[in-house]
């Protein structure tokens, strides 16, 4: 009987889980409605400002600014975007491990040279980098709780002024990109210097013969750190919808899993069950059978 015990409150245990794993899918989802919804209202004006510096930038002939300056690269910032909270599979995990490979890959000399500088966004992420031996430059992970705008900006000409001052000569941004709710793409985005458009892009781009007040060059100086901005500010909202799509994902195995185990539980507990009623009976046959 402490067998069938045991087993009666690991499967109440276990129910107790599923209820808990189920709720967390369903609040997921929900944010995951609402991160979408986000990104889908900051793309278009993203990808906006960059057609018009596209435009900018191809028709100035001699342009010297800071933003676009391709420097000898002596030092480089990986900014690393995760989440503050786990129950996530292998979200953070895999976003650490990335950036960690993505800095071998395109700065090896520079990181065996201790040059390459790692910054975490989420308290996940920032566990995950301290575990592999990994000193941070920085750390944000406020800019997860409510994606104040004000904030990011903030945090935004932070990074452009590490990059103005020399501090640095190459920013890049790991996270993970919103595919689907089951898959989430990892991804190294280039932030400074910003990247030129190709030359055999210049076709695809309205070139008209305007007279600007005032010049290009100073329009750009304007509207870059603005493009900068918007930038990073659809990064967080990616790396969040990836998050919940992760979490969602996740609890729903998680949830599926439980089922399974109360299955064989229940199962367990049935035939202990039998087994203990036939043990029982045979036990009061015999003992009648002595009687007589």
């Amino acid at each position: 009987m402490a067998q069938l015990k045991e087993i009666r409150n690991r499967i109440t245990s276990v129910k107790n889980t599923r209820q808990v794993t189920s709720a967390m899918k369903m609040v997921s989802a929900s944010k995951l409605k609402k991160a979408q919804d986000m990104i889908v209202q900051v793309k278009p004006y993203e990808r906006k400002l960059h057609e018009i510096i596209e435009n900018l930038s191809l028709g100035v002939v001699e342009f010297n600014s800071v933003f676009f300056s391709e420097q000898p690269i002596e030092k480089v910032l990986v900014v690393v975007i995760g989440s503050n909270r786990g129950l996530c599979g292998g979200f953070n995990t895999n976003v650490v491990k990335y950036s960690i490979l993505h800095a071998y890959e395109k700065f090896e000399y520079l990181l065996k040279s201790g040059k390459v500088e790692f910054f975490s966004i989420g308290k996940q992420v920032e566990k995950g980098l301290n575990s592999k031996g990994i000193e941070l430059f920085g750390e944000a992970s406020d800019l997860m709780l409510n994606f104040n705008v004000d904030e990011i900006n903030g945090f935004a000409d932070q990074l452009i002024n590490l990059y103005k001052e020399g501090n640095f000569q190459r920013i890049d941004i790991v996270y993970n990109r919103f595919k689907n709710a089951a898959v989430q793409v990892l991804t190294a985005e280039q932030f400074l210097p910003v990247i030129k458009p190709a030359t055999e892009d210049k076709e695809s781009i309205v070139l008209s013969d305007f007279i600007y007040e005032p010049s290009k060059e100073e329009i750009l100086e304007s509207i870059v750190p603005q493009a900068l901005k918007m930038q990073l500010y659809r990064i967080l909202l990616d790396s969040n919808a990836a998050e919940q799509g992760a979490r969602m994902t996740a609890m729903h195995q998680a949830t599926e899993n439980a089922n399974d185990l109360i299955k064989e539980l229940t199962k367990t507990y049935n035939n202990t069950r039998q087994s203990a009623i036939t043990n029982e009976i045979v036990e009061i046959t015999a003992g009648a059978e002595a009687l007589n």
